[in-house]
């Protein structure tokens, strides 16, 4: 006879998103996609969801062509999703609150019931494109991490 025991806390994450455009001084805001957390360590533990962003650069990222991680804003919203026993707190529940990605910010915390929980939301970007922007598709890299 053989048993399994999950024991693992995962993160799976869109693997792109596109925010659409603006123009120069204007403003994007866009849904990222669906995030979601899945606990299936025993007993009774919390985890953090944390999120960060590289800048967005196009052509040879000179300053002309970079927007700072710090004109990135992100907003978790509340949970779109939500299976098992726990406790859930959103980083960031309206876009009132949204934080800008210079630094690493909560997405999103949990302190779990016994059994495996999984949970999931939809957060939004909001990118502000300054005025000295230059034309063109910028790329950054949006990590989340849980722990």
């Amino acid at each position: 006879m053989t048993a399994a025991l999950a024991n693992t806390l995962t993160i799976t994450v869109p693997g792109t998103a596109s925010l659409g455009s603006a123009l120069p001084g204007g403003t994007i805001s866009a849904s990222m996609g669906t995030v979601t957390v899945t606990d299936s360590r025993l007993g009774t533990v919390g985890w953090t969801a944390t999120v960060s962003a590289t800048n967005l650069t196009t052509g040879g990222g000179t300053t002309a062509e970079t927007i700072t991680n710090g004109n990135i804003a992100y907003w978790s919203g509340p949970a779109t999703a939500s299976v098992g026993g726990s406790f859930r707190t959103p980083g960031q529940t309206t876009a009132a609150q949204r934080v800008p990605l210079s630094t690493t910010v909560t997405a999103f915390s949990a302190f779990k019931a016994l059994g495996t929980s999984t949970m999931s939301w939809a957060p939004t970007l909001v990118v502000t494109v300054p005025a000295s922007a230059v034309a063109g598709t910028y790329t950054a890299v949006v990590s989340h991490s849980v722990a």
